[in-house]
């Protein structure tokens, strides 16, 4: 196999720090800590979730590093970083991994099964930006530098991104609302916008392309917005990236308006200071949505069942819908175009209209109902007294 030095260097790293993890740490580093908490998605998967398409598998208790060791942690994220800039999702970044684990991932480095899904690559491109700032290594804003110019790519010429990238065939070709992938990415780049200091080292040209993106993104957000009746709603999971009209994601995952991934897009316009008017109307009617589409006296509870293996992992729980005069107002995940019932879905791509008609496996691994919009409703009072005076949807 041959190396290129980059590479030579993580494997020298990250072999002499992989079962020998020592508690030594430099001054920086025994008061410093980043979160890992973003790649927790990931980590979940790789040690919950059965997955034959996996690089390398966990060994049994999987050593991992400590938060406070985050150099060793940029390392690991260098190391599963792609030729082409991007990363491929489901592995734990914390992990101490084994020689073998490490060559094994070094030799898929020229694959391009590359993606946003399940918060990979904007999250790898902020940690190593913040690692940088404290260790001033050139070869963590080198990886950082590498992931911007892989997201730029892969952003449609009409603001959007797909899934994957390079695109591939079926639904991760979509535009990508899903498991916080489009918002993520635009939370990065405001970050770049903005001049967060941990994006300090970015020259003028590239965050000039950045800006460009950014205001590319704001306006395929808006484009999206789902309109029915001449109002604007909220948004799908998924929009095809040329129409721009709801899609089909997986396939239980129907076109619909999806609340608890439009939360996250509201709150994104909301920060938005000296918001226009196209994105004033927008959270207007999407919070109008939100209030309107309340679902009352329910409560989604899980209680333990007999134990089941399903293709995926194994079950021992089950959810059901209960009424509850006393519970909080709620949402279902998913409305239907048009007629706006409540709507879930099995993976045959049937509709259905209740939870009680969707398979077990299904029923209890997947979240069907949120309270995700509550938190666009208690920001709106504040934000409608500043940037939308004397035009309060929820009392009109």
């Amino acid at each position: 196999m041959k190396y290129t030095n980059s590479s030579k260097a993580v494997v020298i790293s990250l072999c002499v720090f992989s079962f020998l993890h020592s508690n030594a740490q430099t001054n920086k580093e025994e008061k410093s800590a980043i979160s890992t908490k973003v790649f927790s998605d990931g980590t979940n998967h790789w040690y919950h979730i059965k997955d034959k398409t996996n690089i390398v598998n966990p060994i049994p208790n999987q050593p991992q590093y400590a938060e406070t060791d985050y150099a060793k942690i940029a390392d690991n994220i260098l190391l599963f970083q792609r030729n082409n800039g991007g990363w491929p999702k489901n592995y734990d970044m914390k992990a101490i991994l084994t020689p073998k684990q490490i060559d094994t991932v070094i030799a898929t480095k020229p694959m391009l099964h590359t993606t946003f899904d399940n918060e990979t690559t904007y999250t790898h491109v902020n940690y190593l930006a913040q690692v940088y700032t404290l260790t001033k290594e050139t070869k963590y804003k080198d990886g950082a530098l590498k992931g911007i110019d892989f997201i730029l790519e892969a952003q449609y010429g009409n603001g959007g991104w797909p899934q994957y990238f390079p695109l591939e065939k079926g639904y991760s070709r979509h535009i990508t609302f899903n498991d916080g992938a489009y918002m993520g990415i635009m939370n990065l780049l405001k970050k770049i916008v903005n001049n967060d200091p941990d994006f300090a080292f970015i020259d003028a040209k590239t965050r000039k392309k950045v800006t460009a993106s950014y205001e590319k993104g704001i306006d395929c957000i808006l484009k999206m917005q789902i309109k029915e009746d001449g109002k604007l709603t909220a948004w799908c999971q998924q929009h095809d990236e040329i129409t721009l009209l709801p899609a089909w994601a997986r396939k239980f995952e129907p076109p619909s308006i999806c609340n608890a991934e439009s939360v996250d897009v509201v709150l994104f316009l909301m920060a938005i200071d000296n918001p226009n008017e196209k994105i004033i109307n927008s959270v207007q009617s999407a919070v109008k949505w939100f209030q309107d589409s309340k679902i009352y006296n329910t409560r989604v509870e899980s209680f333990q069942a007999p134990e089941m293996d399903s293709k995926y992992k194994k079950i021992t729980n089950d959810v059901r819908v209960v009424t509850d005069s006393t519970a909080p107002p709620i949402w279902t995940r998913y409305y239907e175009l048009g007629t706006h019932k409540p709507l879930f879905c099995d993976r045959d791509s049937q509709f259905l209209y209740s939870l009680a008609e969707v398979s077990r496996e299904r029923r209890s691994g997947y979240a069907w109902y949120t309270d995700k919009p509550e938190k666009a409703l208690k920001k709106y009072a504040s934000w409608q007294k500043k940037w939308a005076v004397g035009n309060d949807v929820l009392k009109n």
